[in-house]
């Protein structure tokens, strides 16, 4: 599985209450995602666009356990993260909803925002066309790559059920 696109770039510790901000919690999904990493990108959720790649430093989804943040992400239409490290719970959740989220060693410095990139979920390889570098990420375990394959819990229950 291979998803294309262009780099958003964030530093470390990037928190849930930026991805979803708190006052915007009970914000139809809509309305909320218009607000994502506004205090620290303003323009972020005016600029994406569907099957771009979020790239985080270190921690990236700490704080809050709100698996909305990942349902922003999502709604947003981003097509992979890739982290120096993750927080646990917001790893699961990404996992768990269907969004491909790989640990890449120095990442964060080594692509710049808006960089195309293309990410192999199978092995891992992270491309950056502007340098040519290819990136060595760690590869989903294949049943997180079948969850992923299957847009999340919900998909791969319901798979399981129509399999009888």
């Amino acid at each position: 599985m291979l998803i294309q696109g262009k780099a958003w770039v964030f530093g470390d510790n990037i928190d849930t209450d930026i991805i979803h901000p708190g006052p915007y919690l009970l914000s139809p999904i809509a309305e909320a995602a218009s607000h994502a990493f506004e205090a620290v990108h303003p323009q972020f959720s005016r600029q994406v666009r569907p099957g771009d790649i979020l790239v985080g430093g270190k921690n990236f989804g700490c704080g809050s356990s709100r698996e909305t943040a990942v349902e922003i992400l999502k709604h947003l239409g981003i097509g992979c993260l890739l982290a120096e490290s993750y927080a646990r719970i917001f790893f699961r959740n990404a996992i768990a909803l269907g969004l491909p989220a790989l640990v890449v060693k120095d990442v964060s410095r080594k692509i710049a925002s808006l960089d195309e990139v293309t990410v192999s979920i199978d092995s891992g390889e992270v491309r950056v066309k502007r340098t040519g570098e290819v990136l060595a990420g760690i590869p989903l375990h294949g049943k997180m790559q079948e969850v992923i394959l299957a847009g999340g819990i919900d998909g791969l229950l319901k798979r399981l059920k129509e399999r009888g």
